[in-house]
């Protein structure tokens, strides 16, 4: 395709073992750089300027015919592309269904001093959340109902994770996200004033009882027991979702659509 790009058809080329070793946190970590894998994904990276380094692409894999496009784009964006046999990125891919692109890129850092978010802002809290499919379907669903940025607290999933990445479709790159502790975002929002909505099954008030028009982060807690005391004793105004099954509870990511939906509707569904 151009210069830059590199044909590999052997499994033990040093670029496939490098990609293969970044699916360990660890290995991760240790370089600052994450797996992008998937169509939608790698595209929603581009669009905001989250720039990969690396593309391996496959062209047995395409479908939509839409792929070339992508491939110039990380050209122009200086990233190095590797034309790679089927065997070669099936030993790569970390999806059951590649889609014949896999890109690396540097990780999502970034700190709390740096964020910025308007007046009469929506943030979401992520406490300790253990999924990546719940991590990622919440920042999916931020992205969908107008979040202004999503702070994920005393984090048990890597942020960075492909899995992460795949279930948030590449909105992890569409919003804002912050990795802080808990006590370091409480004292964030208590300075602007920030109202802070805990959803727990003993509050009083149904969750579309509440103002949700004015500056508010939605906390969500883990998934196996919910927020913590530190956020519970701390929460400006604490909701409940009506449970009118014999389940008592919802799953985190649910629960976070139901409310920031709710949050989008007070607020005249405005972009």
């Amino acid at each position: 395709m151009t210069s830059r790009t590199v044909p590999i058809t052997s499994l033990s080329n040093p670029r496939v073992k490098e990609v293969v070793k970044l699916r360990q946190r660890s290995h991760r970590d240790e370089l600052g750089l994450m797996i992008v894998e998937g169509y939608r994904e790698l595209k929603r990276a581009l669009d905001n300027s989250h720039l990969p380094t690396e593309l391996f692409f496959c062209r047995d894999y395409f479908q939509g015919g839409n792929e070339d496009a992508l491939l110039e784009r990380c050209v122009s964006a200086g990233a190095t592309l590797y034309d790679c046999s089927k065997p070669v990125f099936d030993k790569m891919a970390y999806r059951d269904r590649p889609e014949g692109l896999l890109a690396i890129a540097p990780q999502i850092r970034r700190d709390l001093k740096s964020l910025q978010v308007p007046d009469n802002c929506l943030i979401v809290i992520a406490e300790a959340i253990e999924k990546p499919g719940n991590l990622g379907t919440i920042l999916r669903s931020s992205d969908a109902s107008g979040v202004h940025a999503v702070i994920v607290c005393d984090r048990c999933t890597d942020l960075n994770n492909p899995n992460v990445v795949r279930a948030s479709i590449g909105t992890l790159f569409s919003i804002p996200v912050i990795e802080t502790t808990s006590q370091e975002t409480l004292s964030w929002l208590q300075e602007r004033n920030i109202q802070i909505l805990a959803a727990t099954p003993h509050a009083k008030d149904v969750y579309s009882q509440v103002d949700m028009k004015k500056s508010t982060a939605i906390v969500l807690g883990t998934e196996q027991y919910g927020l913590s005391d530190t956020w519970l004793t701390k929460s400006t105004v604490t909701v409940q979702i009506p449970m009118l099954g014999q389940c008592d509870s919802l799953n985190v990511a649910s629960a976070a659509t139901i409310l920031l939906y709710e949050a989008a509707r007070q607020r005249g569904f405005k972009k």
